[in-house]
């Protein structure tokens, strides 16, 4: 029941249409890596379900995840995605600053810090990534009776099982 132009209007062009949704995207996203977080009571086992978190977040949302982190159709400038972002990026960079201290966000993050965010992030993201993209199909099929693709990502996340 609107125009053809309503988009335009309100989104500018379709660069700022995308960056809305992305910017959407990553407010269920960081939502849902705080909602995972929450269910955990050491910092380290609050790492892991945002691990597994972001791993489930793609996999029910591939297209949705690909448009977040493909920011060649984004206007990263845009203030609502650029406010999403720094949600998701604060959760991310909470949660390795707790597991580093046990006592959350420090002032001023060090290089080792931001190094242990970046490593966390590409280790769950590069899991993603190859699971979107099917690359993992051939390891999976190979995974002892048993195991699945749940079981394979906690094994690279480190997750002891009780």
């Amino acid at each position: 029941g609107v125009s053809h132009a309503a988009p335009t209007h309100h989104f500018g062009d379709m660069s700022g249409l995308l960056s809305e949704l992305a910017a959407s995207g990553f407010r269920t996203f960081a939502a849902a890596l705080k909602a995972a977080a929450a269910t955990k009571a050491s910092a380290a086992e609050r790492m892991d379900a945002m691990g597994e978190a972001y791993v489930d977040f793609a996999r029910a949302n591939p297209a949705m995840f690909l448009l977040m982190f493909r920011s060649e159709r984004l206007d990263m400038a845009r203030p609502a995605l650029s406010d999403a972002m720094d949600q998701a990026f604060a959760a991310l960079t909470h949660g390795v600053s707790a597991r580093r201290s046990g006592a959350g966000r420090s002032p001023s993050p060090s290089l080792a810090m931001m190094a242990d965010v970046v490593r966390s992030w590409s280790l769950v993201h590069g899991f993603a990534m190859l699971m979107i993209d099917h690359r993992l199909d051939h390891v999976l099929a190979h995974l002892p009776e048993g195991a699945d693709q749940r079981a394979l990502l906690r094994a690279v996340l480190g997750v002891k099982d009780a």
